[in-house]
């Protein structure tokens, strides 16, 4: 079966998938995410030789299910207590949060950064993993992580 025919069985079935998501304990915004994330992996894999199909109109619902599960321990053991806020309910004492003001603290904070430390901080930030980057640099792992995590604080703090 081609990927564009499993896909849409895929999403014929969505609120299903949803659903699930739901009963392991999650609101709806965030079921819709896990949902989403899940797509993106079924499709990847579809592409790679992975048929999920069980004749020519069904799909392999424990896989699916096994995939949805996987996605939200994922995000469990990540996040321990999951909870979603949304954007709309960002206020301050004072009011609204002025993203974009924040934005520009944070980018001048990183600007009168060490060099070294800015760079660290953008690479991890970015989506490179510190193992990765200590492979690829041959610099030392907790000396990566370390200063990783000092910058982070410091911008906390400024925040």
């Amino acid at each position: 079966m081609n990927v564009k025919k499993s896909m849409e069985l895929l999403f014929k079935k969505h609120s299903n998938w949803i659903d699930i998501v739901c009963s392991f304990g999650l609101d709806k915004s965030l079921a819709e995410d896990i949902v989403q994330e899940m797509y993106i992996k079924i499709q990847l894999s579809i592409e790679k030789g992975l048929d999920i199909s069980y004749g020519e109109d069904d799909i392999n619902y424990y896989y699916i299910f096994k995939c949805l599960r996987s996605l939200f321990l994922d995000l469990k053991r990540k996040g321990k207590n999951v909870k979603r806020v949304g954007i709309e309910n960002l206020t301050s004492k004072e009011g609204d949060v002025d993203f974009t003001e924040k934005y520009e603290l944070v980018t001048k904070e990183l600007s009168k950064m060490y060099w070294y430390d800015r760079k660290v901080f953008e690479f991890i930030n970015s989506g490179e993993s510190v193992a990765s980057l200590s492979r690829k640099t041959g610099i030392p792992y907790y000396s990566l992580y370390n200063t990783y995590k000092k910058v982070k604080k410091r911008l906390k703090d400024l925040l």
